[in-house]
């Protein structure tokens, strides 16, 4: 079934596992890192009328990813979407496990047994100006969380929230941790990280990518983390 279907990807983490499981789609968005593939816009942006003329057999969503006027466009086109939502680590298992099943691969993951609490609380940036972070009800946060750190936020009712200068200003957190991405976070945001609390970089994909990654993502930052909680700070 795999190899007759013609599959559009606006999810680059759903790319990438669609890939590892041998199968290619016919496009997928800019930010999916494969240039041999087309392209058909981005997540948030997505050209749906090239979409629509490639007639793919289906086209895979994340609501997490993806806007929902996109969703309903395509399917005012008769085109078959399968939404995905994620925002756990426990949904990887059972939402990749229905994409499995529509390629007939064999799909069983488990993340295992968290950790133990490291005593770590961690600040999280996903945006600057405005700041934003991860809160509740989010892939990252369940991650991170499941690696035994605590998260400012994650209680938030909003699942990212923005932050003023003011509000950022008066957080302490033990550490903060500066994934790579959506905003290229590197050394020269590191001045104004370091004022906020000693500050590490993580790799964003390990952290907000899930799918066919996702274990060794896990034992990445695990180990990243491990080697955090050594230093003195």
């Amino acid at each position: 079934m795999a190899e007759q279907m013609t599959v559009v990807s606006l999810v680059p983490s759903v790319t990438e596992t669609l890939i590892a499981w041998g199968i290619e789609p016919v496009a997928c968005t800019r930010f999916c890192e494969r240039p041999e593939i087309e392209s058909v816009g981005g997540t948030k942006d997505p050209d749906v009328e090239a979409i629509t003329a490639l007639a793919p057999d289906l086209v895979i969503v994340d609501r997490e990813e993806n806007r929902l006027e996109d969703y309903q466009y395509l399917l005012g086109r008769d085109l078959t979407v399968k939404a995905l939502h994620v925002t756990s680590l426990s949904d990887v298992s059972s939402q990749l496990a229905q994409l499995a099943s529509i390629f007939d691969v064999e799909w069983n993951y488990s993340p295992g047994p968290p950790k133990a609490s490291r005593n770590l609380t961690a600040f999280v940036p996903i945006w600057k100006r405005p700041w934003m972070t991860i809160g509740s009800r989010t892939y990252g946060v369940s991650l991170l969380e499941h690696l035994g750190i605590e998260l400012l936020f994650s209680r938030s009712n909003e699942s990212y929230p923005t932050l003023t200068d003011e509000v950022v200003s008066t957080l302490s957190p033990d550490i903060v941790l500066a994934p790579s991405e959506p905003y290229p976070f590197g050394k020269r945001h590191l001045k104004d990280l370091e004022l906020i609390a000693p500050t590490f970089f993580i790799d964003g994909q390990d952290l907000f990518w899930w799918g066919s990654r996702t274990a060794d993502a896990i034992q990445r930052l695990d180990a990243q983390i491990e080697t955090i909680t050594q230093k003195d700070f």
